[in-house]
């Protein structure tokens, strides 16, 4: 136990020493190589903290040996040990997937862009485990500052306004996390989450409390793409660089979620936080608005890669709406989408990736008949989408069933029959791309099309063989789930 807990902060410091050291690295070969070490590395250490954590409880580090909560603290249980496990899995996954994709689409600076990306997935760990509330915001910065970045990478000369809408909801949302976290600093005199949770109990009175949770569960919402606060995700989604996109979809909105459920939950604690404002009412009404709109979006559009963003806006809305019941059944359910959806959605975006870089194109008219060119591809993209709706046995049912079962066991009907029509609306626009892909003929003038190589292809079925194993066998992601609901809330939620 003692040697995991030494070797925890190395989750966070070896892509973020990594990351300049491949900015100084010559060539394409060596840049992709130490990024795709040092996450592997960062991956098993994060399996490791998970197991540690599994058997022993939470595990905490303070850096220079300052105690907190005057020192800085690494603070790792079950929720956020989950959290990081997906960030380091998925890109030690993808990382191998992406080496010849990056070299069609960002042909040049690949040592600089895998800076950024190593140091983007360092500030998204750093935001993960951290257990000091102004080292959210730090690390906040540091990963949004270099996904911007990332996301400029992009061919598309449209990348660059994409990247500039989201540096500048981004930067409204990270203004929103300071000034609640300056409040919360005046009434306490700390920045330790744990300190914080013990400590403002006693300041409930003052009006500055009700304002400091506002503000950080809006700054939050807007880089968890909740609806109405989304419109920065289609654009970064869809003409970020590939590997971006499908990171971006996997992980980030992920962690935003789990930083929001940590300050909501642990920090300020159910009792206050939904006593004080009605986030049950408006997660409620958010997700549902995000689970229909992100959905209907989704089957309007031509682009492969913006419907699966406006697909996400609509996952992040299952999630959402797990929360708002309050329960102790509807945290986990949350908890658990958040780790399938990543999984789902790697997958996806991977093969709409292997389809933009045989095709050059995203663009469904541009698809008619790449199916049987391109079959492998194809179907493992099929089989992910059926993930997504959330057809048996996939990850993707278990999470629905859990949420719908969340929902009977709070009494809710009517919202099970919302779930069921909002999956049929996915299944409306996986069948669709399906459709186009293997029923409709090839265009005589289209040029040729290969599949990709199995080196290409072997990550992506990975994944996807990934979701149909955790709709078998639950007991990571179920066992986690439950694990991280009780680590945040414990005995204080619903029954």
């Amino acid at each position: 136990m003692s040697s995991i807990t030494e070797l925890m902060p190395f989750i966070v410091l070896i892509p973020l020493i990594a990351g300049p050291v491949c900015a100084l690295l010559p060539g394409r070969e060596l840049p992709w190589l130490l990024t795709t070490l040092s996450m592997a590395t960062a991956f098993i250490l994060s399996a490791l903290t998970l197991a540690a954590v599994f058997d022993g409880g939470s595990l905490s580090y303070a850096f220079g040996n300052w105690a907190p909560p005057v020192g800085i603290e690494y603070r790792v249980d079950a929720a956020n040990a989950f959290v990081a496990l997906l960030i380091t899995g998925v890109a030690a996954v993808l990382l191998p997937w992406g080496r010849l994709i990056v070299d069609a689409e960002v042909p040049e600076r690949q040592g600089s862009f895998y800076a950024l990306l190593l140091i983007a997935l360092a500030g998204l760990l750093g935001i993960t485990l951290t257990g000091d509330v102004f080292n959210v915001f730090v690390f906040l910065e540091i990963s949004s500052l270099a996904t911007y970045g990332l996301i400029a990478h992009g061919k598309d000369r449209r990348a660059l306004l994409a990247a500039f809408r989201y540096l500048i909801m981004g930067t409204v949302g990270a203004t929103f996390l300071l000034i609640g976290i300056a409040f919360l600093y005046i009434l306490t005199g700390t920045l330790n989450m744990v300190d914080l949770a013990e400590r403002l109990p006693a300041s409930e009175a003052s009006r500055a409390m009700p304002v400091a949770l506002g503000f950080i569960v809006v700054g939050f919402a807007i880089k968890l793409a909740l609806f109405p606060l989304h419109h920065w995700l289609p654009n970064a989604y869809t003409y970020a660089p590939s590997l971006i996109s499908a990171l971006l979809a996997a992980t980030a909105t992920k962690v935003a979620l789990y930083v929001m459920l940590r300050f909501i939950f642990d920090v300020f604690g159910p009792a206050y936080s939904f006593a004080a404002l009605p986030l049950s009412t408006a997660f409620m009404v958010m997700a549902l608005g995000g689970m229909f709109a992100g959905s209907w979006l989704a089957m309007m559009q031509t682009n492969l890669k913006r419907m699966l963003a406006y697909s996400s806006v609509a996952q992040v809305g299952y999630m959402v709406l797990g929360v708002s019941l309050v329960t102790l059944a509807g945290l986990p359910a949350a908890f658990l989408h958040l780790f399938n959806h990543g999984l789902m959605k790697a997958a996806l975006f991977a093969s709409a990736g292997l389809v933009a870089w045989r095709c050059g194109s995203v663009r469904l008219q541009d698809m008619r008949g790449i199916g049987r060119e391109m079959p492998w591809t194809l179907t493992a993209f099929a089989l992910a989408g059926v993930s997504l709706i959330g057809i048996p046995p996939t990850a993707g049912f278990i999470s629905k069933w859990y949420l719908i079962a969340a929902a009977m066991e709070a009494g809710q009907i009517w919202l099970v029959v919302l779930i069921l029509v909002t999956s049929l609306m996915a299944l409306v626009y996986i069948a669709r791309v399906v459709e186009i892909a293997w029923m409709q003929p090839r265009p005589d003038d289209a040029p040729a099309v290969e599949e990709a190589h199995w080196t290409l292809l072997v990550p992506v079925w990975l994944l996807v063989a990934a979701n149909f194993w955790f709709g078998i066998d639950t007991r990571l992601t179920v066992g986690g789930a439950s694990m991280a609901a009780e680590a945040l809330a414990g005995g204080r939620l619903l029954p």
